[in-house]
């Protein structure tokens, strides 16, 4: 794939992940349905007879009707979206501002304003054209019945929209569609994972010939297509290393992959090589599931903080981050793509266990350190996930846990704070080795 083609592909990515991929889609069918209004395929003399009596006398006077229609959709659409407004800035105040963009770009979002913008366009190809051909008069009156059909249904979806705007900053919606997303996209990663997928050592041999490819654009690579990247791999005989973790974001000229072959690739076999990179603006849980989790740990980071202080939704955060941990220690992700011969072609980065928890408890075990219902839940937390690790993660495991029992024994100076935390240091289920009480 040339460069010229590339720059295409990448706009049309970020067009499909844009807030007006939607809206532009539905403008488009009602433009279509306004052309089919002016230009009718059939003449009234066709229609039946029950239909043509449903014809206006004039439907070229109903230009008054038509503009009352138009002005009450545009004020519809400023009233709807300084809503939004409105929401946002709670939704970045009280939560992340990472998810604001996630609000805006909902998918059910984005079809209200479609329907929005497509009925504006509709009524304003009417009042364009207002003339009616001879013999026109039932189609166009249709056409007006249509544009009237279509204000209630826009009215119907402003009461969708506000009922789903207010529900969406709840921070029972806000954290569970974090985790239900996340979760979907593990689970997606780990179902698409056959024995061409493995785990194995991804670095390539010290005395290997290697030739580095730089990126062409600065941004967050969040993906890449492995499979096309092997096939890439397999027609040259060489091997591919990715050097960056998906999420990571790169510099224009960065060194981010190395070919393992003895022949140099051509432009042509390096331009293809990077287009199947996925470049996007702030992260993508759907691209990468390790969004999900962190997005979760900032929500309850800003929860903890003094102008907010609510542990309460800190602990919400905290037990869904708790069931991701539990799925994620049980499935180790693929880090080598091998072909038909079992040959490495495609090797990548994956987070280990231990650095994702540090990476998730530490903030956590920061900001909470003066709160003990915090730390009691990160310690309830950390006994789920041992009963789920294997031998290896339990080290790490426990070595969290320790943590977690120091910064108790840190925050519990009186004695009924002392006896109170110690009498739950042990309870529950866990494979853990915890003290009896609290270390002085």
């Amino acid at each position: 794939m040339s460069s010229l083609t590339f720059h295409p592909v990448r706009l049309a990515r970020a067009f499909y992940t844009s807030i007006a991929y939607l809206p532009t889609l539905a403008a488009i069918g009602y433009g279509l349905l306004g052309l089919m209004a002016l230009m009718p395929p059939m003449t009234d003399d066709i229609l039946p007879e029950a239909i043509r009596r449903l014809s206006l006398a004039s439907p070229g006077n109903t230009q008054a009707l038509l503009g009352a229609l138009l002005g009450g959709m545009i004020s519809l659409v400023v009233f709807s979206f300084s809503t939004v407004m409105s929401v946002l800035s709670q939704a970045g105040g009280n939560f992340s501002h990472k998810l604001v963009f996630g609000l805006v770009s909902e998918r059910a979002n984005q079809w209200v304003l479609g329907h929005y913008l497509g009925t504006i366009l509709f009524i304003l190809m009417l009042l364009i054209v207002p003339d009616v051909g001879e013999g026109e008069a039932a189609w166009r009156s249709f056409a007006v019945y249509a544009a009237c059909a279509m204000v209630i249904h826009s009215l119907a979806l402003f009461v969708y929209f506000i009922h789903n705007t207010s529900q969406s900053i709840q921070i029972d919606a806000v954290v569970t569609g974090l985790h239900d997303t996340t979760k979907k996209t593990m689970e997606r990663m780990r179902d698409k994972q056959d024995d061409a997928w493995r785990f194995l050592p991804s670095a390539p041999p010290m005395d290997a010939k290697l030739h580095v490819l730089n990126a062409n654009y600065p941004g967050y690579l969040q993906n890449a297509d492995l499979l096309k990247l092997a096939a890439l791999a397999e027609r040259i005989g060489g091997v591919i290393h990715l050097h960056f973790r998906f999420g990571d974001y790169v510099v224009e000229g960065l060194p981010i992959i190395s070919l393992e072959c003895d022949d140099a690739p051509n432009d042509e076999w390096c331009s293809e090589v990077l287009s199947t990179l996925t470049y996007l603006d702030g992260e993508s849980i759907d691209e990468h599931f390790v969004h999900g989790m962190t997005q979760l740990m900032e929500v309850a980071i800003k929860a903890l903080s003094p102008g907010i202080n609510d542990p309460g939704t800190a602990r919400l955060c905290l037990h869904r981050i708790t069931d991701l941990l539990c799925l994620y220690v049980q499935w180790q992700p693929a880090n080598t793509l091998v072909d038909a011969d079992g040959r490495r072609r495609v090797t990548w980065k994956v987070e280990r266990f231990d650095s994702l928890l540090h990476r998730l408890f530490t903030p956590l075990l920061s900001y909470g350190a003066d709160d003990q219902s915090t730390l009691l839940g990160l310690l309830k937390a950390i006994k789920t996930i041992s009963l789920f690790a294997d031998d290896t993660s339990l080290g790490n495991v426990q070595a969290m846990a320790d943590r977690i029992v120091d910064a108790l024994a840190d925050s519990a100076s009186h004695v009924m704070d002392r006896q109170f935390i110690g009498e739950r240091l042990n309870a529950g289920q866990h494979r853990l080795e915890l003290p009896a009480g609290l270390p002085t």
